[in-house]
C-alpha cells in the first residue's frame, strides 16, 4: 500500500522538504529520515552534524543527484522529488559549489566562470563574467589561471561559476574544508556578504560551528539522519530542541537538579544553588521526582572568590581573551567556564563560582555526567 503524502506547501517558502527519506540499498537504516524544513527566498540555510549524519546525502538529494524514497522535494512550488516523480538535476536550475573547487586547471578564469553559460551570445556572456568575478571580489581576473590563485580565490572563482546562471538554489558543500582554519572563518563572512549582495538562496553544509554560525540565517543540527532542530544559532545555543543539539552545540555540561514548586514558584535546585529564571521550564511533574539535567553553558558559570560554590580546576585551556576551564564542583560533578585570561589560575587550584543562567533547560535524567573532553 502506497502511502499518501499530504503536502504542507508554504508559499511563503522557497525551498521546502516534506517528510524527506533516502534509503539506500543493503541498509537498515535510512541515510535521511522523514527530515522537513522550510528555507525562504534569499535566506541562507546551514546543515551541520557529525560525520555519517545525512547531511550531504540531503544536499544530494535537492540537486537531484539521490533518489527519494518517500517525502517531497519542493522548490518554489514545484515538487522537483519524491517517490514517483524527480525532475532531471539539470532542469532544476541548481547551482552547486564542492569542497575540491572542480575548477578546470587547463581554463582561465574567465572561461571557468563562462562553462555554466556557454549559450549565451559572446557580450552578453562577457559581460556576466565580469559582472560576478567583480561581486566576489576578483574583477578582472578573466586571464588568470587556478594555479595562480590562493585557495580562498579559488573558492570565490568556483561560487561565481555558480552563480553565473542566475540559479533559483545554491547549494555549497562543505566549500571551506581546504582551507585552513584562520582563513575558513573570514571567507565564510566574505561569502555571505556575497549571497546576500546576490540575493541567493542557498543552503550550505557543513561540520564547522563557526561556519555555521557566520554563514546561516537558519541552522539545522542533523543526527542518524534526522533534523533534531533547524533555528537560528541563537535558539540552538540557548533553547536547543533534544540534548544532542545541547551537547553539540557549543560548550557545555549537564549536572543534576531537582524541579520543585513552592508557593506556585519553581525552583531548581543544583549544586552550584537554585536557578530561578525558569519561564519556559516544564513543571516538576514533567520529571519522576522533579529529578532532571539541566544543561549549563561555559558562559553561565561566573569566576567570583566571594562565591559560597568552590571548584577545583582540572584542567585550563588557554583561548586569548579567555581561559576555558574544566571545573570539579565538591560533588565529584564538573562544569566549564569563560574566565578572563587575566585570572591565571593553578590547575589543581579552588576558586569561587556561580551560576548566571539566563535560559534554564531541562532534559531527561541520565547516569551522572564524565568529565568533558579537551576543547
Amino acid at each position: 500500500m502506497q502511502m499518501r503524502i499530504v503536502s504542507i506547501y508554504n508559499p511563503r517558502m522557497y525551498l521546502e522538504l516534506s517528510q524527506l527519506r533516502v534509503q539506500y540499498t543493503g541498509r537498515a537504516r535510512p541515510a535521511v529520515d522523514g527530515v522537513s524544513f522550510g528555507l525562504r527566498a534569499g535566506d541562507i540555510g546551514v546543515l551541520i552534524g557529525p560525520s555519517g549524519c545525512g547531511k550531504t546525502t540531503l544536499l544530494r538529494a535537492v540537486a537531484g543527484l539521490e533518489p527519494v524514497a518517500s517525502g517531497q522535494i519542493r522548490l518554489s512550488g514545484e515538487v522537483v522529488g519524491s517517490a514517483g516523480q524527480s525532475l532531471a538535476p539539470e532542469r532544476r536550475r541548481i547551482g552547486m559549489v564542492f569542497q575540491d573547487y572542480a575548477l578546470f586547471p587547463h581554463l582561465d578564469v574567465g572561461r571557468n566562470v563562462a562553462f555554466g553559460i556557454d549559450h549565451l551570445p559572446r557580450s552578453e556572456r562577457a559581460a556576466r563574467v565580469a559582472q560576478v568575478l567583480a561581486l566576489v571580489g576578483l574583477d578582472g581576473s578573466q586571464r588568470h589561471f587556478p594555479h595562480e590563485l590562493s585557495g580562498g580565490q579559488q573558492q570565490r572563482v568556483a561560487l561565481a561559476r555558480a552563480l553565473a546562471p542566475r540559479p533559483q538554489l545554491l547549494l555549497l558543500d562543505e566549500p571551506f574544508s581546504n582551507l585552513d582554519v584562520d582563513l575558513r572563518e573570514r571567507l565564510a563572512h566574505e561569502v555571505r556578504a556575497i549571497l546576500k549582495a546576490a540575493q541567493a538562496t542557498a543552503l550550505f553544509v557543513t561540520h564547522d560551528q563557526l561556519e555555521a554560525f557566520a554563514t546561516g540565517d537558519v541552522i539545522g543540527v542533523m543526527h542518524e539522519g534526522r533534523l533534531h532542530q533547524w533555528d537560528d544559532a541563537y535558539t540552538l545555543y540557548h533553547r536547543p530542541a533534544t540534548r544532542f543539539v545541547a551537547d553539540f552545540i557549543g560548550h557545555g555540561v549537564f549536572t543534576q537538579a531537582t524541579l520543585r514548586e513552592t508557593d506556585n514558584e519553581v525552583v531548581v535546585h543544583t549544586a552550584l544553588g537554585d536557578l530561578h529564571d525558569i519561564a519556559e521550564c516544564p513543571l516538576p511533574g514533567a520529571f519522576a521526582g522533579g529529578e532532571c539535567d539541566v544543561l549549563l553553558r561555559a558562559d553561565d558559570i561566573v569566576h567570583d572568590d566571594a562565591a559560597p560554590v568552590k571548584a577545583e580546576i582540572l584542567r585550563k585551556a588557554f583561548r586569548g581573551s579567555e581561559f576555558l576551564y574544566t571545573l570539579r564542583l565538591k560533588t565529584g560533578e564538573t562544569v566549564l567556564a569563560h574566565v578572563p585570561s587575566h585570572h591565571d589560575h593553578r590547575i589543581g587550584e579552588w576558586i569561587g563560582i556561580r551560576a548566571e543562567v539566563d535560559h534554564v533547560v531541562t532534559f531527561e535524567r541520565e547516569a551522572a555526567p564524565a568529565v568533558p573532553p579537551d576543547f
